[in-house]
């Protein structure tokens, strides 16, 4: 039940949100006269807009923007303060996914075609790039209507935000690009916190909390807490790249496998698995992408099956979300207002319990 209230939550404030980005991306192609182009290039202008419009429209869960949101209104602030902050927040998304698509060479996303593949790299590449100046126009858009103070504090955390998500992002390439496979829990854990407990969690509950005027104590707190939460939220996003279509969005199970993503799940088989299993499994990651089979992928997934591999990572990020959820219920009584505090507990569980 609290699953599905979440996601009624996640689909109000969509709803709520989705008009101020859609006329922040509208706006694009209303130039200052200096600048404005001559009206017989008005279907380059069209064709730009809709890519860079396409990943917004496609809408994901808006996870990020209604922590945000719920965390400033459980503090006391009004939801309106937060408006363009969670709309950057929700754009930030959209190009990090673009730019991560190209990276990955993934074939769908919320179930259609990657940009990339309908465009082609160098084109997809700039929308991402046209989404991503609009995200700090909609940051520097809280200077008009918030404490110089404040609108600096939200710019100077999406900046460290951002900056560790793609340092975790460049560390994650690089060993796949040098194909490491003797990375301990400790390594991958720093691109879980990175790409995720950061980005995800602690980050925008973090924004939230800063326009409601967080203690530097209590965004330390949020912190730790998004950490935990966002382990746990990524190790099952990557069981659910194994055993799930995503409702329906992904056409394709164990995209990870074929990316020789290193995931907790990978990790563990590796170093579990016998000497007559390691030789086939190190057979097929060093393929590359294109010679990666279906047979490939099912031969890893039932291979993980033997050794325990996914129970092992599902109960890892149960253990994450109880000690997240511990902090939450000791340390983050600040998040006093309801009936905010209610949604973002029950968001806790629908991070652990998605299907997608």
């Amino acid at each position: 039940m609290e699953k599905n209230n979440f996601s009624n939550t996640l689909k109000k404030y969509q709803e709520w949100l989705w008009p101020t980005i859609e006329k922040e991306i509208m706006s694009t192609k209303d130039y200052p006269s200096y600048c404005r182009l001559n009206t017989k290039y008005q279907k380059e202008v069209d064709f730009h807009l809709d890519m860079v419009s396409d990943y917004p429209k496609r809408k994901g869960k808006y996870l990020r923007p209604t922590l945000l949101l719920l965390t400033a209104e459980a503090m006391g602030a009004k939801k309106s303060l937060a408006r363009e902050t969670a709309a950057a927040m929700q754009i930030s998304e959209d190009w990090i996914l673009n730019h991560d698509d190209i990276e990955d060479d993934s074939p769908d996303r919320r179930g259609a075609k990657c940009l990339h593949k309908i465009y082609g790299i160098e084109l997809a590449l700039n929308a991402g790039d046209g989404l991503h100046v609009i995200m700090w126009r909609m940051l520097l858009k809280n200077f008009k209507k918030l404490p110089s103070k404040i609108a600096t504090a939200l710019t100077e955390e999406f900046y460290w935000m951002l900056n560790r998500t793609v340092l975790g992002q460049s560390i994650e390439l690089k060993w796949a690009k040098e194909n490491r496979f003797d990375l301990k829990e400790e390594d991958l854990f720093l691109i879980l916190e990175s790409k995720t407990g950061y980005y995800t969690i602690a980050g925008p509950m973090r924004l939230g909390a800063i326009i409601a005027g967080a203690s530097k104590k209590q965004l330390e707190i949020i912190y730790r807490f998004g950490v935990m939460l966002g382990k746990a939220f990524q190790i099952i996003d990557d069981i659910l790249d194994l055993t799930s279509d995503f409702a329906g969005l992904k056409k394709i199970k164990g995209g990870d496998i074929v990316e020789n993503k290193r995931t907790v799940m990978l990790m563990h088989l590796i170093k579990k698995s016998n000497e007559t299993d390691r030789k086939i499994i190190n057979k097929i990651l060093n393929k590359n992408r294109e010679e990666k089979s279906e047979k490939d992928v099912k031969m890893i997934l039932k291979l993980m099956e033997k050794y325990g591999s996914i129970d092992y990572g599902q109960k890892l990020a149960e253990n994450f979300a109880k000690k997240a959820l511990k902090i939450f219920d000791e340390e983050m009584k600040f998040l006093k207002k309801e009936p905010y505090r209610k949604q973002i507990r029950e968001g806790i569980d629908f991070i652990v319990d998605r299907n997608h």
